[in-house]
């Protein structure tokens, strides 16, 4: 049984300092769990942290699915001689799409999620009787691994609503949940104030002068034990910034005065992974000083590595993070045995990644046209939401009244990028937050605008924001009224007709064929591509972007097959790459 008071945590009646390093079991494959968890342990860590991301379980009201992976990844690190810390959210952050939120749900419910509005208490009750058997019969109380559970994440970052904090703690308690449940907010006395709950756990969050933090917790929770819940060594990237770096050895100073304090720690991240598909999130910058309206700050969308140069890189490798943090959790080892317990006694050798496949290139020989679904009617255009449309592309059609002059075009509310054609030309790619001259549209035309969706943020004021032309479209004060949309679903590919000749003018599927005689890691770039997506064997490895900082794709192995691989591109921008580059770095620069 896991217990704490001010001073520290004892397991089974002798102390216990967390050692922890976060690892999702949803951004790498499974195949990968053993090396990942492995390299933890190798490090010096003796827990395994990672969240539950709702709308990776239930895509659609109702229609759960791989809940098997949270066992499986909680028996895996057990095996390899670690303790767990679940954190199942509802709402998790984690520079993942809508937080974990499911955007069917936040559309239906929109600013009243994260509080106790009845239908999504109704929701959020109904997720949780799907993945909490999992952890129950995993905890370290009934012989399993589970030390802590999460109550909700950084809710004094967000809201006040006791009540709803309260409604999951009783729910997580009355589901089974013995071990001690816990809470974590930054390090301010008004975040902790509303995000902590009266009885559970409160650990901070923060990446520098943990003795500052912990002073400001041990204010607020006397009672307490110090734990950084997320020490964030590294950061995230957005497309168009520079990748963030973080020196080795200022993370390990820093890890050391969390040591030197007396507090437990998670390493977030341990090893960042990939936001494979379309689940990366966004965040927004803070508004402009002359407006309080969120709606007015830059859209930062996040690229598809999760890099984090976290001590374990994207593939798994060790980095000099890796060891300077490794030699600071040897040092506490080595001074304080009966502290840094381990639930095996004897840490494994560091083990290697899968080898990189040397450098090469597929030609993109065949072309499908984009597939679209049932048309949709609607006086005005409606949402992704609306036409049940996770993520993907639609395209809105509009018919200008005329005869009227050439006026001005305008797209309200796009989220997130669009490429317009008149009358069958391409005519301008507007995108969110990036300020163009409308163009000059006449009357009596066909308009056709193919619209994207990037990340829904993650954080902050904006999270549960809806995908498409949330606006409207106007051709100079005057709402186009009577859209068609159709959406393209871009989780299926089969089915699709190749041919040899691309199509002129739109976006097209395009495919190669990748022979390999070996196994291994890749990273695949598109050398004269401007934004679009990669699959390989049906696998949707994410989005790529000519804005940076990353330049190629992780394509782990258990993807890769002995034998012919299918790799199909999807161009969105005005390109027409030709192949398909298979390199030996990230390209994260």
């Amino acid at each position: 049984m896991l217990t704490y008071d001010s001073t520290g945590f004892r397991l089974d009646g002798g102390p216990l300092r967390i050692l922890s390093g976060a690892a999702h079991y949803f951004r790498t494959r499974s195949e990968q769990w053993p090396q990942r968890l492995a390299a933890l342990r190798a490090m010096g860590l003796n827990t395994v942290e990672t969240y539950i991301p709702w709308n990776l379980h239930e895509p659609a009201p109702g229609a759960f699915r791989r809940l098997d992976e949270l066992p499986a990844f909680l028996d895996e690190a057990a095996r390899q001689g670690l303790w767990a810390i679940v954190r199942p959210g509802p709402y998790i952050c984690a520079e993942w799409d809508n937080g974990g939120l499911p955007g069917w749900l936040t559309a239906r419910v929109g600013r009243r999620a994260r509080t106790g509005d009845p239908r999504y208490l109704a929701a959020v009750d109904a997720y949780l009787d799907a993945v909490l058997p999992a952890v129950v019969e995993r905890q370290c109380d009934r012989g399993g691994n589970v030390l802590l559970v999460q109550v909700e994440n950084e809710y004094g970052s967000y809201g006040s609503d006791a009540g709803y904090l309260r409604h999951l703690a009783d729910g997580l308690l009355r589901r089974g949940v013995t071990v001690p449940l816990f809470t974590s907010d930054g390090p301010q006395e008004h975040l902790l104030s509303a995000g902590t709950v009266p009885g559970v756990l409160a650990t901070v969050n923060f990446g520098s002068e943990p003795e500052a933090a912990f002073e400001v917790l041990r204010r607020v929770r006397p009672q307490d034990p110090p734990f950084c819940m997320e020490f964030w060594n590294g950061w995230f990237d957005h497309w168009g910034e520079k990748h963030h770096t973080r020196d080795p050895e200022d993370a390990a100073d820093s890890l050391r005065r969390i040591l030197a304090a007396g507090g437990s720690v998670n390493l977030y991240m341990a090893h960042g992974g990939t936001n494979f598909g379309t689940t990366a999130g966004a965040n927004h910058a803070d508004p402009p000083f002359n407006s309080t309206d969120w709606a007015d700050s830059p859209y930062q969308p996040s690229v598809t590595s999760y890099d984090y140069d976290a001590p374990l890189d994207e593939r798994g490798s060790p980095t000099p993070k890796f060891y300077a943090l490794r030699a600071v959790l040897a040092e506490f080892a080595a001074e304080h045995p009966d502290e840094a317990r381990y639930r095996s006694a004897t840490a494994p050798r560091l083990p290697s990644p899968a080898p990189l496949l040397p450098a090469g290139s597929v030609d993109l020989t065949s072309f499908a046209p984009l597939r679209y679904g049932p048309a949709v009617e609607s006086p005005v255009p409606p949402t992704f939401e609306e036409l049940g449309l996770e993520h993907g592309l639609v395209r809105y059609t509009f018919r200008i009244p005329g005869p009227r002059p050439e006026l001005p075009l305008t797209v309200e509310g796009l989220r997130d990028r669009a490429t317009l054609w008149v009358d069958g030309e391409r005519v301008a790619e507007p995108a969110r937050g990036v300020a163009q001259e409308p163009p000059l549209v006449p009357g009596g035309v066909t308009v056709e605008l193919l619209v994207e969706s990037l990340g829904r943020v993650n954080y902050g004021p904006m999270v549960g924001e809806t995908k498409g032309i949330t606006g409207g479209v106007r051709h100079e004060q005057q709402y186009l009224h009577g859209c068609r949309a159709e959406p393209v679903r871009l989780d299926d590919l089969t089915g699709l007709e190749y041919h040899p000749q691309r199509p002129a003018a739109q976006p097209c599927f395009a495919r190669g064929v990748l022979t390999l005689d070996c196994g291994g890691d890749t990273y695949l770039a598109v050398p004269g591509g401007r934004h679009g997506h990669l699959w390989v064997n049906g696998f949707h490895l994410g989005r790529y972007d000519d804005r940076g900082p990353q330049r190629s794709l992780y394509c782990p192995e258990p993807v890769l097959r002995r034998g012919g691989n299918e790799i199909v591109l999807l161009e969105l921008g005005a390109a027409s790459p030709s192949a398909v580059e298979l390199r030996t770095s990230p390209d994260l620069g």
